[in-house]
């Protein structure tokens, strides 16, 4: 955890916000989930809202913020002699609480009492759209409502408020996410280096998990770590590198206070970029480098997708894939053939940060709507950006043979695509190159160190293994 004074001031900052004004805000920690039976669960993740105000990484645990008093009682079970039999000692709730900076607790049963009065009291309950089961029951349960009504009753004026927070790093934020892909920088090095004829997916993301957990806090999410990059979120590790593949590997590690890394590399498999491959990687790492170069506060994130999208474009008409003017075509969408997907998203202590309080709220402004166009459509920032955001910069180049072939067959955008040339690429895959930037008062900063990707480096790496 941090010291207890972060953790202070970030419920202070939730107090004093203009919304929500009135009532208590109640902040559910996660519970066990059973894998197949209660005995056997998955490894416990606490709830990142409830770690960013609390920091209290286990399970059963509940807050009500009270906005009028700025007051907090923490509520939970102490630890019961089962417990410490099977699982050795943990802290107490008073242990958790002082570590949290909270003067009052409560045991967890007494949580529904405490509802109840303040709802007999007329005083309004502030949620969290739940995104697991037992969540949306726990609330149905205590508020009154049924399960069917729950999300709707979610409170938008605390996402907003919650989100502006979140969205802006402390230091400590910052320290962590550097830990993060400084993990995230081992894994990447080893899957480049062994990325060798003969070695199987499972054997490179088992290892890559591996050191996740050696090195920090395990996985922040379940990798790709394929040579069918098209596919693109790619969790199946059936596959044996052959000479000549691209490997992608899309990985990330957590920080011990869970803060998470999301970084995508790509290895030419046997240590060699075709010819072909080249001409798409280097077309990919220009969009990539030059949206970085393009980032800076108060600058749209859609602004800067699309100006990674013509750079792109720009190239795949050298390449011969695309024709036309490269503006044009992306302003017509034809490019998303290629680039079905956003240039990035928030990062911080989720891959997807803040995913669970509602995309648009977190990715647009409140003048901002998503578009209906494809590809443009799956923008999850489009937001101006701001000094402290973190955010991942991950343009792609695909080769989708379903997409191609109902594409061809509709002609669409016949006029800005080479579908001829197009066919001969089929069968590349995909890549994407991504990094975890850090917007600054004078641009943006790459998160953690180096992982090369210039493609000699990457030649050079995948041949030294």
């Amino acid at each position: 955890m941090f010291s207890p004074s972060t953790y202070v001031d970030r419920r202070r900052r939730l107090f004093e916000a203009d919304e929500p004004a009135r009532g208590l805000v109640l902040l559910l920690g996660n519970e066990l989930s059973a894998m197949n039976y209660a005995d056997n669960p998955y490894p416990f993740r606490q709830d990142s809202t409830f770690l960013y105000y609390l920091g209290v990484d286990a399970p059963g645990l509940a807050a009500l913020l009270d906005l009028e008093t700025g007051s907090t009682c923490l509520y939970g079970a102490n630890p019961s002699l089962d417990d410490v039999i099977w699982r050795g000692e943990h802290p107490t709730r008073d242990d958790y609480a002082d570590a949290a900076g909270v003067s009052t607790t409560a045991d967890r049963s007494s949580l529904a009492a405490d509802l109840a009065d303040a709802r007999a009291s007329g005083r309004p309950v502030h949620f969290l759209p739940p995104y697991r089961p037992g969540h949306k029951l726990r609330l149905a349960d205590h508020l009154d409502l049924t399960p069917a009504q729950v999300a709707d009753r979610a409170s938008s004026s605390l996402c907003r408020t919650i989100i502006a927070h979140r969205s802006q790093k402390e230091s400590v934020e910052i320290d962590q996410l550097e830990d993060a892909v400084e993990t995230t920088a081992r894994m990447h090095r080893y899957a480049l280096r062994h990325a060798r004829p003969g070695t199987t997916e499972r054997e490179l993301a088992g290892t890559l998990a591996g050191l996740a957990d050696a090195h920090g806090a395990g996985l922040s999410f379940r990798p790709t770590c394929s040579v069918h990059g098209e596919v693109l979120h790619n969790h199946e590790y059936n596959n044996t590198l052959d000479t000549g593949n691209l490997l992608l590997v899309d990985a990330g590690a957590t920080s011990p206070h869970h803060y998470a890394g999301d970084i995508t590399r790509v290895a030419p498999v046997g240590g060699r970029f075709s010819s072909r491959q080249r001409a798409v990687y280097e077309a990919v790492l220009e969009a990539q480098v030059s949206a970085i170069d393009a980032i800076e506060a108060g600058r749209t994130f859609r602004d800067i997708h699309l100006h990674a999208c013509t750079v792109l474009t720009e190239h795949l008409i050298d390449i011969g894939l695309m024709k036309g003017e490269a503006s044009a075509a992306v302003e017509a969408g034809a490019h998303a053939l290629f680039l079905p997907h956003g240039l990035g998203h928030m990062l911080g202590l989720d891959a997807h940060d803040m995913e669970n309080l509602g995309e648009d709220l977190v990715g647009y402004a409140p003048d901002q709507t998503r578009s209906d166009q494809f590809g443009l459509h799956a923008l999850r920032l489009a937001r101006p950006l701001a000094p402290g955001f973190v955010v991942t910069v991950e343009p792609g180049c695909y080769f989708i043979p379903a997409l191609i072939d109902q594409w061809r067959a509709d002609q669409r955008h016949a006029r800005f695509i080479n579908y001829d040339t197009v066919e001969d690429f089929v069968g590349l895959g995909g890549v994407r190159i991504e990094d975890d930037v850090l917007v600054t008062e004078t641009g943006a900063r790459v998160l953690g160190p180096n992982i090369p990707k210039a493609p000699d480096a990457v030649e050079a790496l995948a041949s030294a293994g």
